[in-house]
Protein backbone atom coordinates (compact mmCIF):
# COMPACT_ATOMS: atom_id res chain seq x y z
CA UNK A 1 0.00 0.00 0.00
CA UNK A 2 3.02 2.72 0.57
CA UNK A 3 4.45 1.62 -2.39
CA UNK A 4 1.22 2.72 -4.41
CA UNK A 5 0.55 5.95 -2.59
CA UNK A 6 3.80 6.83 -3.13
CA UNK A 7 3.71 6.14 -6.98
CA UNK A 8 -0.08 7.99 -6.87
CA UNK A 9 1.83 10.93 -4.82
CA UNK A 10 5.04 10.85 -7.46
CA UNK A 11 2.66 10.86 -10.78
CA UNK A 12 0.62 13.86 -9.69
CA UNK A 13 3.65 15.63 -8.98
CA UNK A 14 5.61 15.53 -11.77
CA UNK A 15 5.00 12.70 -14.74
CA UNK A 16 8.28 12.89 -15.33
CA UNK A 17 9.22 11.47 -12.00
CA UNK A 18 7.10 8.29 -12.41
CA UNK A 19 8.51 5.07 -11.28
CA UNK A 20 8.10 1.56 -11.83
CA UNK A 21 8.79 -1.16 -9.62
CA UNK A 22 9.36 -5.06 -9.17
CA UNK A 23 8.98 -6.39 -5.77
CA UNK A 24 10.59 -9.91 -5.40
CA UNK A 25 11.07 -12.36 -2.64
CA UNK A 26 14.28 -10.57 -1.47
CA UNK A 27 14.65 -8.02 -3.35
CA UNK A 28 13.16 -4.60 -4.97
CA UNK A 29 14.30 -2.66 -7.77
CA UNK A 30 12.78 0.60 -9.39
CA UNK A 31 13.24 2.36 -12.21
CA UNK A 32 12.61 5.53 -13.63
CA UNK A 33 10.51 6.23 -16.95
CA UNK A 34 13.97 7.93 -18.26
CA UNK A 35 15.96 5.07 -17.38
CA UNK A 36 13.14 2.78 -18.79
CA UNK A 37 13.55 4.86 -21.78
CA UNK A 38 16.78 4.71 -22.46
CA UNK A 39 17.17 0.83 -21.54
CA UNK A 40 19.42 -1.44 -23.64
CA UNK A 41 16.96 -3.73 -24.50
CA UNK A 42 13.81 -0.69 -25.16
CA UNK A 43 12.59 -0.96 -28.89
CA UNK A 44 9.98 1.43 -30.75
CA UNK A 45 6.85 -1.42 -31.47
CA UNK A 46 3.80 -1.22 -32.92
CA UNK A 47 0.60 -3.10 -31.24
CA UNK A 48 -2.12 -3.89 -33.41
CA UNK A 49 -5.59 -3.89 -32.15
CA UNK A 50 -4.36 -2.42 -28.78
CA UNK A 51 -6.83 -3.81 -25.75
CA UNK A 52 -7.16 -0.84 -24.06
CA UNK A 53 -6.84 1.76 -26.92
CA UNK A 54 -8.66 -0.37 -28.96
CA UNK A 55 -6.81 0.52 -32.22
CA UNK A 56 -3.06 0.22 -33.53
CA UNK A 57 -0.62 2.18 -31.03
CA UNK A 58 3.40 2.56 -31.31
CA UNK A 59 4.90 2.45 -28.11
CA UNK A 60 8.70 2.62 -26.92
CA UNK A 61 8.86 -0.54 -24.46
CA UNK A 62 10.85 -2.83 -22.52
CA UNK A 63 10.64 -6.52 -22.47
CA UNK A 64 9.02 -7.20 -19.40
CA UNK A 65 11.50 -10.17 -18.26
CA UNK A 66 14.24 -8.43 -19.00
CA UNK A 67 13.10 -6.38 -15.57
CA UNK A 68 12.54 -9.94 -13.69
CA UNK A 69 16.01 -11.19 -12.88
CA UNK A 70 15.31 -13.83 -10.70
CA UNK A 71 11.76 -14.75 -11.77
CA UNK A 72 11.41 -18.01 -12.53
CA UNK A 73 8.76 -20.01 -14.80
CA UNK A 74 6.84 -21.79 -11.87
CA UNK A 75 6.51 -18.01 -10.24
CA UNK A 76 2.80 -15.94 -9.79
CA UNK A 77 3.34 -12.35 -10.51
CA UNK A 78 1.01 -9.65 -9.71
CA UNK A 79 0.83 -6.28 -11.89
CA UNK A 80 -1.40 -3.84 -9.70
CA UNK A 81 -2.62 -0.42 -11.27
CA UNK A 82 -3.00 2.83 -9.39
CA UNK A 83 -6.77 2.44 -9.42
CA UNK A 84 -6.84 -0.94 -7.52
CA UNK A 85 -6.66 -3.13 -10.41
CA UNK A 86 -4.29 -6.72 -9.83
CA UNK A 87 -3.69 -8.50 -12.52
CA UNK A 88 -3.00 -11.95 -11.19
CA UNK A 89 0.00 -13.25 -13.63
CA UNK A 90 1.48 -16.71 -13.70
CA UNK A 91 5.02 -15.98 -14.34
CA UNK A 92 5.96 -18.19 -17.57
CA UNK A 93 3.47 -16.48 -19.64
CA UNK A 94 5.88 -12.79 -18.86
CA UNK A 95 8.89 -14.80 -19.52
CA UNK A 96 7.97 -16.71 -22.76
CA UNK A 97 10.16 -16.95 -25.32
CA UNK A 98 7.66 -18.56 -27.93
CA UNK A 99 3.96 -17.34 -27.88
CA UNK A 100 2.87 -14.34 -27.28
CA UNK A 101 5.75 -11.81 -25.95
CA UNK A 102 4.88 -9.23 -23.28
CA UNK A 103 6.57 -5.45 -23.14
CA UNK A 104 6.60 -2.85 -20.37
CA UNK A 105 5.43 0.15 -22.54
CA UNK A 106 6.94 3.59 -21.30
CA UNK A 107 4.68 7.02 -21.42
CA UNK A 108 7.80 9.44 -22.49
CA UNK A 109 6.76 12.55 -20.49
CA UNK A 110 7.37 15.07 -23.20
CA UNK A 111 5.08 13.05 -25.33
CA UNK A 112 1.68 11.61 -23.13
CA UNK A 113 -0.47 9.29 -24.45
CA UNK A 114 -4.15 10.42 -25.54
CA UNK A 115 -6.38 9.43 -23.07
CA UNK A 116 -8.65 6.40 -22.94
CA UNK A 117 -11.74 8.16 -23.64
CA UNK A 118 -12.95 11.48 -23.60
CA UNK A 119 -12.62 12.80 -19.86
CA UNK A 120 -10.14 9.73 -18.93
CA UNK A 121 -6.69 9.56 -18.60
CA UNK A 122 -4.61 7.76 -20.85
CA UNK A 123 -2.68 4.16 -20.03
CA UNK A 124 0.33 5.73 -18.76
CA UNK A 125 2.80 6.00 -17.39
CA UNK A 126 3.65 2.41 -17.77
CA UNK A 127 1.43 -0.33 -19.42
CA UNK A 128 1.59 -4.24 -19.88
CA UNK A 129 1.32 -4.56 -23.87
CA UNK A 130 1.40 -7.93 -25.45
CA UNK A 131 2.79 -8.94 -29.53
CA UNK A 132 0.74 -11.60 -30.87
CA UNK A 133 -1.22 -12.26 -27.57
CA UNK A 134 -3.89 -14.66 -29.22
CA UNK A 135 -0.75 -17.36 -29.59
CA UNK A 136 -1.11 -17.78 -25.72
CA UNK A 137 -4.72 -17.17 -25.08
CA UNK A 138 -4.07 -13.39 -23.85
CA UNK A 139 -7.21 -11.91 -21.89
CA UNK A 140 -8.18 -8.75 -22.09
CA UNK A 141 -7.60 -8.19 -18.18
CA UNK A 142 -3.59 -8.80 -18.77
CA UNK A 143 -3.32 -5.78 -20.25
CA UNK A 144 -2.89 -3.86 -17.06
CA UNK A 145 -2.54 0.18 -17.44
CA UNK A 146 -1.40 2.26 -15.00
CA UNK A 147 0.94 0.14 -13.88
CA UNK A 148 2.49 0.90 -10.86
CA UNK A 149 4.48 -2.13 -9.72
CA UNK A 150 4.49 -6.15 -10.21
CA UNK A 151 5.17 -8.24 -6.95
CA UNK A 152 6.01 -11.79 -6.88
CA UNK A 153 3.56 -13.48 -4.70
CA UNK A 154 2.35 -17.11 -3.61
CA UNK A 155 -0.22 -18.48 -6.40
CA UNK A 156 -3.79 -17.58 -5.33
CA UNK A 157 -5.37 -20.87 -4.02
CA UNK A 158 -2.46 -20.75 -1.22
CA UNK A 159 -3.24 -16.50 -0.46
CA UNK A 160 -7.12 -16.58 -0.67
CA UNK A 161 -8.67 -20.21 0.56
CA UNK A 162 -12.18 -18.68 0.19
CA UNK A 163 -12.27 -18.69 -3.07
CA UNK A 164 -11.51 -22.37 -3.44
CA UNK A 165 -14.10 -25.03 -4.60
CA UNK A 166 -14.77 -27.57 -2.42
CA UNK A 167 -12.69 -30.47 -2.39
CA UNK A 168 -15.60 -32.82 -4.01
CA UNK A 169 -17.01 -30.10 -7.18
CA UNK A 170 -16.53 -31.58 -10.23
CA UNK A 171 -14.17 -30.81 -13.18
CA UNK A 172 -16.19 -28.03 -14.42
CA UNK A 173 -16.43 -25.88 -11.74
CA UNK A 174 -12.40 -26.43 -11.43
CA UNK A 175 -11.76 -25.15 -14.60
CA UNK A 176 -14.43 -22.36 -13.53
CA UNK A 177 -12.18 -21.23 -10.79
CA UNK A 178 -9.11 -20.94 -12.84
CA UNK A 179 -11.48 -18.86 -15.88
CA UNK A 180 -12.31 -16.79 -12.66
CA UNK A 181 -8.72 -15.94 -12.20
CA UNK A 182 -7.78 -15.09 -15.61
CA UNK A 183 -11.05 -12.66 -16.34
CA UNK A 184 -12.40 -11.69 -13.03
CA UNK A 185 -10.07 -11.17 -10.17
CA UNK A 186 -8.05 -8.49 -11.36
CA UNK A 187 -11.27 -5.85 -10.88
CA UNK A 188 -13.29 -8.24 -8.34
CA UNK A 189 -12.96 -10.05 -4.86
CA UNK A 190 -14.86 -13.02 -3.88
CA UNK A 191 -15.57 -13.63 -0.12
CA UNK A 192 -14.50 -10.93 0.81
CA UNK A 193 -11.11 -12.52 -0.64
CA UNK A 194 -8.62 -10.94 -3.21
CA UNK A 195 -6.42 -7.83 -3.86
CA UNK A 196 -8.47 -5.85 -6.03
CA UNK A 197 -9.80 -2.80 -5.12
CA UNK A 198 -11.92 -1.68 -8.48
CA UNK A 199 -15.20 -3.25 -8.46
CA UNK A 200 -17.81 -5.20 -6.54
CA UNK A 201 -17.39 -8.31 -4.60
CA UNK A 202 -19.01 -11.00 -6.57
CA UNK A 203 -20.54 -13.23 -3.60
CA UNK A 204 -21.56 -10.85 -1.01
CA UNK A 205 -24.36 -10.14 -0.01
CA UNK A 206 -25.21 -11.43 -3.14
CA UNK A 207 -23.86 -13.28 -6.29
CA UNK A 208 -24.62 -12.71 -9.86
CA UNK A 209 -26.34 -15.94 -10.16
CA UNK A 210 -28.61 -15.75 -7.60
CA UNK A 211 -30.23 -12.14 -9.25
CA UNK A 212 -29.93 -12.48 -12.81
CA UNK A 213 -32.33 -14.59 -14.38
CA UNK A 214 -32.66 -16.74 -17.67
CA UNK A 215 -29.60 -15.82 -20.17
CA UNK A 216 -28.99 -12.13 -18.64
CA UNK A 217 -26.16 -12.81 -16.85
CA UNK A 218 -24.36 -14.43 -20.28
CA UNK A 219 -25.56 -10.57 -21.84
CA UNK A 220 -24.38 -8.68 -19.18
CA UNK A 221 -20.76 -10.51 -19.26
CA UNK A 222 -21.10 -10.01 -22.91
CA UNK A 223 -22.02 -6.78 -23.55
CA UNK A 224 -22.20 -4.86 -19.48
CA UNK A 225 -23.88 -1.40 -21.50
CA UNK A 226 -26.39 -3.84 -22.65
CA UNK A 227 -28.41 -4.33 -19.74
CA UNK A 228 -26.78 -1.77 -17.52
CA UNK A 229 -26.23 1.61 -19.48
CA UNK A 230 -24.07 4.60 -17.33
CA UNK A 231 -21.51 6.88 -17.96
CA UNK A 232 -19.05 5.65 -15.12
CA UNK A 233 -19.34 1.77 -16.09
CA UNK A 234 -15.65 0.02 -16.31
CA UNK A 235 -16.76 -3.17 -17.16
CA UNK A 236 -15.16 -4.59 -20.31
CA UNK A 237 -17.38 -7.04 -22.33
CA UNK A 238 -16.34 -10.16 -22.89
CA UNK A 239 -16.60 -11.46 -26.66
CA UNK A 240 -16.74 -14.73 -28.16
CA UNK A 241 -13.35 -14.53 -29.18
CA UNK A 242 -11.95 -13.43 -25.73
CA UNK A 243 -13.85 -15.86 -23.90
CA UNK A 244 -15.63 -18.71 -26.16
CA UNK A 245 -19.12 -20.31 -25.02
CA UNK A 246 -17.89 -23.41 -22.85
CA UNK A 247 -15.65 -21.44 -21.13
CA UNK A 248 -18.37 -18.93 -20.16
CA UNK A 249 -19.97 -21.88 -19.06
CA UNK A 250 -17.80 -22.90 -17.22
CA UNK A 251 -16.75 -19.53 -15.36
CA UNK A 252 -20.98 -19.33 -14.38
CA UNK A 253 -20.55 -23.13 -12.91
CA UNK A 254 -17.55 -21.71 -10.78
CA UNK A 255 -20.15 -18.96 -9.30
CA UNK A 256 -23.22 -20.86 -9.11
CA UNK A 257 -21.29 -23.08 -6.70
CA UNK A 258 -19.37 -20.64 -5.25
CA UNK A 259 -23.25 -18.99 -4.11
CA UNK A 260 -23.67 -22.05 -1.82
CA UNK A 261 -20.19 -21.32 -0.26
CA UNK A 262 -20.27 -17.82 1.25
CA UNK A 263 -17.34 -16.99 3.34
CA UNK A 264 -16.44 -20.74 3.45
CA UNK A 265 -13.18 -21.96 3.53
CA UNK A 266 -12.58 -25.10 1.54
CA UNK A 267 -14.14 -28.31 2.78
Amino acid sequence: MKALLFALITLSGAAQAAEFEVQLDDTRHTWSSEELLNHPQARDIEVSDDVSYKRSMQYRAVPISALLDGVTPGDHLQAVALDGFAAELPAAILLASEGAKAWLAIEDPQHPWPPLAPGKPGAGPFYLVWLDPAASQIGPEQWPFQVARIRQLAPVEQRFPALLPANDAGAEVQAGFALFQKNCMACHRLNGAGDAEFGPDLNIPHNPTEYFSGDFLRQYIRDPQSLRRWPQGRMPGFSEQVLPSAELERLLAYLRHMAQRKGSTRL
